[in-house]
């Protein structure tokens, strides 16, 4: 069986790659490697979150990017913002990756480590929170960080997610209501829904 993207110490033999992208009006380098989601180029969920992202109205503080990959995300979201930006993933490599990336694109203001879901995030008072799911992981992952962003939100803090209609996009939608009393759909995108819930209460 093949090894997924959301194992912890990939095993697959390492086959680099670079490439250079624009998101949101800036060229970032990247490196990849194998046993990493979406290695060839960024994945088009990631482009269209990016896209329907409104940064104007978010509160002061800090972002989180759960589940960075090699950081195409939080990287982008770090050059354009200066705000401090962490950023973790269950998967060793792709945490190497987006360490280097930073690196490679002189972004200091990140913090990158190894976390399973929000096991290893401590900080209750993001500003935002931002997904691109794993969607083979299953249900009960997505669920969990779903329904565990307003323990690390600020009032006023946002949840943004992207998700294909066909990969439970309604569903999905349904557990951000329940959790923050709010989920709206911003942008429609070739099939992918950019869904985002703010928490009104402390």
């Amino acid at each position: 069986m093949a090894e997924q993207y959301f194992t912890s110490q990939p095993t697959t033999d390492h086959a680099y790659q670079n490439f250079t992208f624009n998101l949101r009006q800036q060229e970032l380098q990247f490196t990849t490697d194998s046993g990493v989601f979406s290695k060839q180029t960024v994945d088009y969920g990631t482009r269209a979150l990016l896209a329907a992202m409104d940064l104007s109205n978010l509160p002061e503080g800090a972002l989180l990017d759960l589940g960075c990959g090699y950081g195409p995300i939080g990287l982008t979201l770090a050059k354009e913002t200066q705000r401090q930006v962490t950023m973790v993933d269950v998967n060793e490599r792709a945490v190497a990756l987006a360490q280097k990336n930073a690196t490679a694109n002189r972004i200091n203001n990140v913090h990158i480590s190894i976390s399973d879901i929000y096991q290893q995030v401590v900080t209750t008072d993001f500003a935002a929170i931002y997904i691109n799911p794993p969607i083979r992981a299953g249900k009960k992952v997505i669920t969990t960080m779903l329904t565990q962003a307003p323990q690390h939100l600020q009032k006023g803090g946002q949840l943004w997610i992207v998700v294909q209609k066909k990969q439970g996009a309604s569903s999905y939608q349904k557990i951000m209501q329940q959790a923050f009393g709010n989920a709206t759909i911003v942008a429609r995108d070739k099939g992918y829904y950019v869904i985002q819930s703010v928490k009104n209460h402390d």
